[in-house]
């Protein structure tokens, strides 16, 4: 029977997921899961949000506060304010690959390829030349031009350019705090109080200070314009 079926000429089909076709549910619920996943790397690796944490690190610390607010706060402000500032690349890539390929128009390397354009246009508007030569050195790969970087080396380089901004703007925030400790310090050094820590009284002071300038928002504006 087999020699006969060959010998009609019949033949087998295997789809191998090449034909533009909407993608199964089950595949669907495959890749939601998988992102869901690797969601939290993805949200440190290709997002402001090691900037945002950072700098809200380091004002609390700035205030001398150790655990107010506490760690969950800062993360979840961090969170929101990386994805507010993601919004437009998450349309732009939403549109121009997400959709497409949920619609069946392109394929999945290609929404892959798609979706890598404006994420990889808004990190590189974020990542220092120094940081990016150095990472294209150690990877051995030297593009023409700046938008053929592979993620590869995109990545650690967007990732060191978000920790020098992050200490800078640290830096900034961190002066007058210090400035407040010094004048109390010497001020209980000239009265002669030494059994008082200066730390304790120049809190209510450093509160005072950034309540009175609005803070929060002071420090959110300023996380939000360096990343324009």
């Amino acid at each position: 029977m087999t020699a006969a079926l060959l010998a009609a000429g019949s033949s087998i089909n295997i789809n191998l997921g090449n034909s533009l076709n909407k993608p199964s549910s089950s595949l669907l619920v495959f890749l939601a899961i998988t992102l869901l996943t690797a969601a939290p790397s993805l949200l440190i690796l290709l997002t402001g949000f090691t900037r945002v944490v950072i700098v809200l690190g380091l004002t609390r610390n700035a205030l001398g506060l150790q655990s107010t607010p506490p760690n969950q706060v800062i993360a979840g402000l961090a969170l929101f304010i990386s994805l507010f500032l993601m919004t437009p690349t998450l349309n732009q890539m939403n549109h121009v690959a997400l959709q497409p390929y949920l619609h069946g128009k392109i394929s999945a390397t290609t929404a892959y390829r798609e979706a890598e354009v404006p994420l990889k246009g808004w990190m590189l508007k974020q990542t220092g030349t120094n940081e990016l030569a150095l990472t294209e050195s150690v990877d051995n790969e030297h593009p023409a031009v700046p938008s053929d970087v592979s993620l590869a080396a995109l990545i650690p380089a967007f990732l060191l350019s978000q920790l020098k901004s992050a200490f800078i703007i640290g830096f900034v925030v961190f002066i007058p705090f210090l400035i407040i400790d010094l004048v109390v310090s010497s001020t209980l050094m000239s009265m002669g109080v030494v059994m008082l820590p200066p730390t304790l009284v120049s809190l209510p002071f450093k509160l005072l200070l950034f309540v009175m300038v609005n803070g929060w928002v002071l420090i959110t504006h300023s996380l939000v314009t360096s990343f324009k």
